[in-house]
């Protein structure tokens, strides 16, 4: 269920980085046709792929390399894992035990 868990959240979490990615390039690109100053746009889009960015380097840098972890440390970490996936616990390709 780890491995699956993983994938299902590196996949998930590339995605939304590359939706990020795309809607800060779209929106401040052409900030009135949204409604948006162009300062607001910048800043949003800014913490938006930042977002994305930290969700994914969370994952890799301090969840992964720690997952069979004996002990505390590892029921802590497969514990930060499943939270990590939690929002994400309806949508279609998520792997129920």
């Amino acid at each position: 269920m780890t491995d699956a868990l993983v994938a299902f959240l590196r996949a998930r979490f590339a995605e939304e980085l590359e939706k990020a990615r795309f809607a800060s390039g779209t929106v401040t690109k052409d900030p009135e046709r949204f409604g948006v100053a162009p300062e607001d746009a910048a800043r949003h889009a800014r913490f938006s792929v930042a977002t994305a960015e930290v969700r994914l380097a969370l994952l890799e840098d301090t969840v992964i390399p720690h997952l069979g972890t004996e002990g505390a440390a590892g029921r802590t970490v497969e514990y930060q894992l499943r939270l990590l996936a939690a929002p994400y616990v309806e949508h279609k390709d998520y792997p129920h035990e």
